[in-house]
């Protein structure tokens, strides 16, 4: 078949086989950092010194990839309970990342148009999994300064009834937290799951886990993503043992592969190593708050995230993003994401050098 004509055949196939609603979307994008200083994505900017790579190396010499992983990743578990204080009496399940664990969550949900709810803007993946699931989502715009309007939030809750609420803590573009007493009044609130997603729980005061024994709808989603093993795609959700095994059932067998399991082993027993960067990053966190602070034209929220929210009052957002780019700093730009982030960007917090990197650029931009 000529090549023209198979491309209609193929276009003519996908239009009537992929659903239409699917057809619409935009994948989701991940910047091109080639060359670029990256500060976009919440990545920890440490690598590990060349000992422990060496040792984490002999470590994957020794795994045997002709057999299957562990389905229940069960050495992980015990070393997440371990170095995270987690009590025996909860289960955890494994997810590639947090967003299978969502997916997971809402696939597993039983309801006649069962509505997924979240304050917003949040993480996209709540609203973009349910979607793809075919579920209802509904975005409750936050107040002032981001915080959780609690008020609109119980409105919400009892007009629609939500399967599930996901509440980021600390939330995820802003930074902030919402603050427990208006999170166990949502939890109360809620007929159905209370997801608390502490992704970025390593450079927040804060944890949910105390919650767990107040409450029969929680569970709380954490990742070792920011802590510096993004590259593993390590999810782990915590919850009572009548919850994590009926979402188990869900969860394709396998999803954590050998060496992710095995490097996450081996980044638990060093986790030292882990805590000294994310306490350099939350001092390098405020010292670059400080900064922008002093710069003129630009507002800056604070943050309990490795990353800080601000918005450009001179330079539209997207200009200011491409004039960053062109000084090798990649950015996030949110502006056009929700209404309530119009001008905004988003710095992940780097080593020092290149927050410097990215300061010195930004205060030529605007000068």
């Amino acid at each position: 078949m000529p090549q023209k004509e198979l491309d209609q055949a193929v276009q003519a196939r996908v239009e009537k086989w992929i659903r239409s609603d699917i057809q619409s979307l935009k994948a989701y994008q991940v910047a091109d950092a080639s060359g670029l200083i990256k500060l976009d994505a919440m990545e920890n900017p440490y690598i590990w010194g060349e000992e422990l790579k060496q040792q984490w190396l002999a470590e994957m010499q020794q795994q045997s990839l002709n057999r299957y992983p562990d389905p229940a990743g069960t050495r992980v578990v015990a070393g997440l309970k371990e170095v995270f204080g987690i009590d025996q009496r909860y289960e955890l399940l494994l997810g590639n990342g947090s967003d299978e664990l969502i997916q997971i969550i809402i696939a597993a949900l039983a309801a006649d148009n069962l509505t997924v709810l979240s304050p917003e803007p949040s993480f996209v993946m709540y609203e973009m999994i349910a979607k793809f699931l075919r579920v209802n989502y509904v975005g409750v715009p936050l107040g002032n300064d981001f915080k959780l309007d609690l008020t609109a939030m119980l409105d919400a809750i009892e007009a629609y009834q939500p399967g599930v609420v996901f509440l980021a803590q600390p939330n995820n573009p802003t930074g902030n937290l919402f603050g427990e007493e208006k999170v166990r009044r949502v939890i109360e609130a809620s007929p159905g799951l209370v997801v608390i997603d502490e992704a970025y729980l390593a450079f927040a005061e804060c944890n949910a886990l105390t919650l767990l024994a107040d409450y029969s709808n929680l569970l709380v989603m954490r990742t070792l993503s920011k802590v510096g093993l993004a590259g593993l795609r390590l999810g782990f959700l915590v919850g009572h043992p009548g919850w994590i095994t009926e979402l188990n059932k869900v969860r394709l067998p396998y999803n954590i592969n050998q060496l992710t399991q095995a490097s996450t082993q081996f980044a638990l027993a060093n986790y030292h190593q882990l805590a000294e960067q994310i306490n350099q990053l939350v001092t390098d966190r405020e010292q670059l708050f400080e900064s922008l602070q002093q710069l003129e034209g630009i507002t800056v929220w604070p943050s309990q995230a490795n990353f800080l929210l601000f918005r450009s009052h001179t330079i539209p957002a997207k200009e200011l993003h491409q004039a960053l780019i062109k000084e090798r700093i990649l950015i996030k730009c949110l502006d056009g994401v929700h209404p309530l982030l119009t001008g905004c960007l988003r710095v992940t917090v780097g080593a020092p050098a290149e927050n410097e990197a990215f300061l010195k650029a930004l205060t030529a931009i605007l000068s």
